[in-house]
């Protein structure tokens, strides 16, 4: 059985980072800040400045860890309860729905909500109904 850490604080500080980066993202490049999109856009840049800024902006978000390790003297405990297949199916279903979906949670559910998309409203309330729906089946039906 998964057992579910809650951790309000981290997860506050994650949310106003996240909420910060994408205004700031916004109000300096008036870009929105969908991770998927910042990163399909690094591999076909229109310009060196567009790459630049997709650059610094994941590696950012891949730096997170050694920022937490300088604070606080440790890295963060990482645990994944999945095998590599699990992962990489997962990731794979994930691509697909990013595709379909014309973007990802944070496009979706942090810029466009914010900016009252109806389409992003729509396509965040679907993310959470299949959030929901895989958890309650894999950990009340398949009980992984």
């Amino acid at each position: 059985m998964i057992e579910t850490a809650f951790t309000p604080w981290a997860s506050l500080t994650g949310g106003v980072l996240i909420g910060v980066a994408s205004t700031l993202l916004m109000l300096v490049l008036g870009r929105i800040m969908g991770a998927t999109g910042v990163l399909a856009g690094l591999f076909q840049p229109i310009s060196k400045d567009d790459f630049a800024w997709r650059a610094a902006l994941l590696l950012g978000m891949v730096t997170g860890p050694a920022v937490v390790l300088a604070v606080s003297g440790e890295m963060p405990a990482v645990q994944v309860p999945m095998s590599a297949a699990a992962l990489i199916v997962g990731g794979l279903i994930v691509g697909f729905g990013v595709t379909l979906g014309s973007g990802c949670t944070s496009g979706h559910g942090v810029c466009g909500m914010a900016r009252l998309s109806p389409r992003s409203i729509v396509a965040t309330l679907t993310f959470m109904a299949f959030t929901f729906a895989t958890v309650f089946v894999t950990r009340h039906v398949i009980g992984a």
